[in-house]
């Protein structure tokens, strides 16, 4: 992986992937990253954790430490993308995030488009009743698992 560009195709990603290895999903904010871990089947995506940022070398230790803890194989990063299809300042720091990231994780990355995934999630959230305290705790996670989905999904069909 070079440390320039860590990241390939979802066409790509198959081949590269170990039997049984997981993938994780992280929703990539200003103040937190919300992970998500698939099945070792590859098919459901399921909310893991939220980390509170801190600085970023510990961050991408934590990270690192589930990636090896859990057999992840592979990374879906959420690109923020603008409605009208282009990046901003956002889809900036996300690709730099996973750059930096590169250097302390050595399995392959894709971005995966989280147009509105956080928008669906907070609205599944507040059709079920939840108390905004619990739906601030659950988001970035959820939005994780969201992303996650989505790139699972797209795999299968690939298949």
């Amino acid at each position: 992986m070079s440390k320039t560009s860590p990241e390939i195709t979802i066409e790509r990603l198959p081949a590269l992937l170990a039997r049984e290895s997981r993938l994780l999903g992280l929703d990539v904010g200003t103040k937190t990253v919300g992970l998500a871990l698939s099945d070792v089947s590859r098919s459901i995506a399921t909310p893991y954790d939220t980390i509170r940022r801190t600085k970023f070398t510990e961050d991408a230790k934590t990270i690192a430490a589930i990636v090896e803890q859990q057999g992840v194989g592979a990374l879906v990063i959420g690109l923020p993308i603008n409605l009208d299809g282009s990046g901003g300042p956002r889809t900036q720091s996300t690709r730099a995030f996973a750059r930096n990231l590169a250097v302390h994780v050595s399995v392959p990355m894709i971005f995966w488009d989280e147009r509105l995934s956080t928008a669906a999630v907070e609205r599944h959230l507040i059709e079920a009743d939840v108390s905004r305290k619990r739906r601030a705790e659950l988001v970035d996670r959820m939005a994780a698992a969201y992303i996650l989905q989505g790139a699972l999904d797209r795999l299968r069909r690939l298949a």
